[in-house]
């Protein structure tokens, strides 16, 4: 893939191969954008930094509720470090992050060095970006990375499983596809469920709840032609929607579409 690095400050994808040469850059805090198309033979993932008492309770949300929410990587608390998913210090190693405190957003910093603690525990949740690759190998046209946009997310009237505190609606990320790159999408996704997997609606979003699919709730208006399905998938803001209600002292997610970018290649979760 061809190489180019963003400007200082520039929000414009940059185009790297290399998971922790990406990082690298991420960690300087030159580059604040979405990470869609960087990388792309390597896992992403969703954020979720919780206080140690809640972390149990969220576990079991995201354990009932795998399609929107599954876990690929865990913290130790107090570590900033995820071995398992590469060199990473999650403190600087995001686009961008978001921080609540008892639910409030508060800021949306590049690092979060000053808000850690040796409280906090690290939840990585897959994103679709991993199965993005094998679609667009096979051909199918994906408007957000063409656009260089972010995917649009929406919430949905489909109730989550509860765990204690953390309850909630689905969100979805939605991909406008023709029928035939619709039926191969769900071939092809299907082989990820680590990564939301299978999508979990096709077409009519009002049946749904989305009431205007060109206002997304997270993301980018999207571009839907004539002849094109909206095709939704389960998509790890889910997480992020729970733990605002439930406001605990402090949570730190990811701003939606900038996501972590680890050294697991997306090859490694394929189910078949």
């Amino acid at each position: 893939m061809q190489k180019t690095v963003a400007a200082p400050g520039s929000n414009h994808m940059m185009k790297i191969a290399d998971s922790r040469e990406a990082r690298g850059i991420i960690r300087t805090g030159e580059y604040t954008g979405h990470t869609a198309g960087i990388a792309p033979d390597f896992v992403q993932g969703n954020l979720c930094i919780l206080p140690r008492e809640a972390a149990q309770e969220f576990a079991a949300f995201c354990q009932r509720n795998p399609k929107p929410c599954p876990v690929i990587g865990m913290g130790s608390p107090g570590d900033p470090a995820l071995p398992d998913l590469g060199h990473i210090d999650i403190r600087t190693d995001i686009p961008r992050y978001r921080v609540f405190k008892d639910g409030q957003l508060v800021d949306e910093p590049t690092d979060i060095r000053k808000y850690w603690s040796d409280d906090l525990v690290t939840f990585i949740i897959g994103c679709s970006f991993s199965f993005e690759l094998p679609m667009l190998q096979e051909g199918i046209h994906l408007q957000h990375v063409a656009r260089n946009t972010t995917v649009p997310m929406y919430r949905t009237s489909i109730d989550c499983v509860p765990a204690g505190r953390f309850k909630g609606k689905m969100v979805v990320s939605m991909r406008p596809l023709s029928p035939a790159d619709a039926i191969r999408a769900v071939q092809i996704t299907s082989r990820f469920p680590a990564v939301h997997g299978a999508p979990v609606h096709l077409g009519l979003p009002e049946a749904i709840g989305i009431t205007d699919i060109m206002r997304p709730d997270f993301g980018d208006p999207p571009e839907v032609s004539a002849g094109q399905l909206p095709v939704f998938w389960g998509c790890g803001v889910t997480p992020q929607v729970a733990i605002e209600a439930a406001r605990p002292s402090i949570c730190i997610t990811h701003k939606p579409g900038s996501m972590l970018i680890t050294d697991k290649k997306n090859s490694a979760l394929a189910a078949l």
